[in-house]
């Protein structure tokens, strides 16, 4: 039984709930036969609503970008289903425990980063202080920068990168994703302007490839966006593979989340 299996069709058991969270985020166990796991489970009906989003669509977004994130085979998104629970239909995604040992983001006072991370910006720390942010220069956080790009993340977040104890990098909450117009806001902006590594452009490609209409990825998209959704999905692939570079802020609107963790 795969890990799918275990989200699609175990019975959700609600244990607590995410407070911090502004849409409904319960943490719940799944069980199926003699597996267990715990998971989120992020109902349809506890979804605030967005002023630029159609309500009722974030946690088809969640599952939009696993199902992407599967396809550049980074697998960069915990596992991801939508599926019927105890408040109706919603987003279940395996739960991720992080390793509080593991550091991504820092602040620093230094006017350049050092050997091993990318500066993002200045931060306000104080009234009349200020540092630098910075977040690795990590092979898989840049993988994420380029996902990001593709499912147009309008919320990437500090609070949002899980690096699990086994070394692997998940990123969560991708609701906000998926927008025909450029929404782009994260804090992994490091990268901005520099070429694409050569196995970022091999992704791009295949995903062109497999985003034509017929293709498994694109029916998939298909159940859970719109058609000019996808098609903004194909341009953004097609504009970053021309460019060969990571995107740069517009300067159009706030480039990076707030609040920022």
């Amino acid at each position: 039984m795969t890990v799918l299996d275990l989200l699609t069709k175990g019975e959700l058991t609600v244990r607590g709930q995410v407070r911090e969270a502004s849409n409904a985020v319960l943490y719940c166990s799944v069980a199926y036969e003699d597996q267990e796991a715990a998971c989120v489970y992020k109902p349809i009906a506890g979804e605030r609503p967005l002023w630029d989003f159609p309500d009722g669509t974030l946690a088809q977004r969640e599952v939009a970008a696993y199902a992407l994130s599967e396809a550049t085979g980074w697998g960069l998104v915990p596992p991801t289903v939508l599926r019927d629970g105890p408040y109706g239909e919603g987003m279940c995604q395996l739960w991720i425990e992080a390793d509080p040992e593991a550091s991504l983001l820092a602040l620093v006072e230094d006017e350049e980063p050092s050997d091993g991370w990318k500066a993002v910006g200045l931060a306000q720390v104080a009234e009349d202080r200020t540092a630098l942010l910075v977040h690795a220069d990590d092979p898989d956080l840049r993988r994420l920068a380029v996902l990001d790009a593709v499912i147009n993340n309008g919320d990437r977040k500090g609070g949002h990168l899980l690096p699990a104890p086994d070394g692997r990098l998940y990123a969560i909450d991708h609701g906000v994703t998926f927008h025909v117009d450029d929404k782009l806001r994260t804090l992994l902006w490091g990268w901005a302007g520099e070429p694409l590594p050569d196995e970022a452009a091999e992704v791009l490609s295949r995903l062109e490839a497999e985003l034509a209409d017929g293709m498994p990825l694109a029916t998939r998209l298909a159940q859970l966006l719109t058609a000019a959704e996808i098609d903004a999905v194909r341009a953004r692939v097609t504009r970053l593979r021309a460019t060969g570079r990571h995107p740069e802020p517009s300067g159009e609107w706030p480039a990076i989340p707030w609040p920022p963790v």
